[in-house]
């Protein structure tokens, strides 16, 4: 698999990144073993990427995988909420120690939203500044929801990485058209930012297009790595074979496109109702202020595009 440079951080990652929270109790619930292996078969595949955050709480399967994996080739990236020194040392620390290395190549902070709030998050990113110094960060980064957060980050030099939301269908973007986005993340490019994107099949509601949606943010220049989530071995062999050809066999499509899929809705969700407004087939409602999706729920995903928070997935 080809490899890149992720903007101006001498970091060299897979154009694929491994989206790690799928295999946990949130999603697949796979054992530490079965999620060890899954991530070294990857590699073996050729993904040295891997996309985590501490409120995946999915440390123990990394850790276990690496022992099978050279930590030199392998580049990881984890995310926390700190906004204070406090607050970040002690999610360094968290990483370091349950994963059991001496350091992380990208600690970014979780979903910044904008310039202001990453002003909020100043204390934390000082620590980090400080971290990487001692060797225990390679390259500080953000990940965003939010067109704002891009250019948000681009203001910053610390701000090395932006992992933002991509899709054809601007599932999750909170700010904006998928579009807008677009223009945002060139921005960041021409400065020399790292972008590797996430949710290129809008967290499983462009499935049914799975090739043209997984193309599109292929065919992005601006692009360094798309980060997607994977459970199964088919899952990384389709995405390898994505990323390689822009093409999946009719065998791996037929497995991938007639899985037994399901609408889950995220504990974070805010009960804000705009997916029950939306849906034309009455298949999801708001119980205890939180959405529930019902038997009349047909997965055509149209109440994703919606959500403020991005909390409703198909798994």
């Amino acid at each position: 698999m080809d490899r890149i440079e992720l903007g101006n951080t001498g970091i060299v990652v897979s154009r694929l990144c491994f989206g790690s929270l799928t295999m946990t109790p949130f999603q697949a619930n796979l054992t530490i073993e079965e999620g060890a292996y899954l991530i070294q078969y990857a590699y073996s595949k050729g993904i040295n990427f891997l996309d985590t955050a501490e409120i995946y709480d999915n440390y123990q399967y990394i850790r276990k995988a690496l022992e099978g994996i050279d930590r030199e080739d392998y580049v990881l990236a984890t995310k926390c909420y700190a906004y204070t020194k406090e607050m970040a040392e002690k999610s360094l620390n968290k990483a370091l120690k349950e994963l059991n290395t001496d350091y992380i190549d990208i600690f970014m902070l979780h979903e910044q939203e904008s310039i202001h709030t990453l002003r909020g998050h100043m204390e934390a990113i000082e620590y980090f500044l400080e971290a990487k110094k001692m060797g225990k960060i390679r390259s500080i980064g953000i990940s965003t929801h939010k067109v704002e957060g891009v250019l948000g980050a681009i203001s910053y030099d610390e701000i090395e990485i932006i992992h933002p939301i991509v899709n054809r269908e601007g599932i999750g973007i909170q700010d904006g058209s998928v579009n807008d986005m677009l223009i945002a993340i060139k921005k960041a490019y021409n400065k020399g930012k790292g972008i590797y994107s996430m949710k290129p099949l809008g967290g499983g509601h462009l499935i049914s297009q799975l090739e043209e949606a997984f193309n599109f943010v292929r065919n992005i220049p601006y692009i360094h790595s798309i980060a997607i989530g994977m459970q199964s071995k088919e899952e990384v062999d389709c995405n390898t074979s994505l990323i390689e050809t822009g093409k999946i066999s009719s065998e791996l499509k037929r497995v991938l496109t007639s899985r037994k899929r399901n609408l889950v809705v995220a504990d974070y969700c805010i009960g804000c109702g705009n997916c029950k407004s939306i849906c034309k087939h009455n298949g999801i409602d708001i119980i205890d202020g939180k959405a529930v999706p019902n038997d009349n729920c047909i997965l055509c995903s149209y109440c994703a595009r919606g959500c403020p928070e991005f909390c409703i997935k198909i798994v």
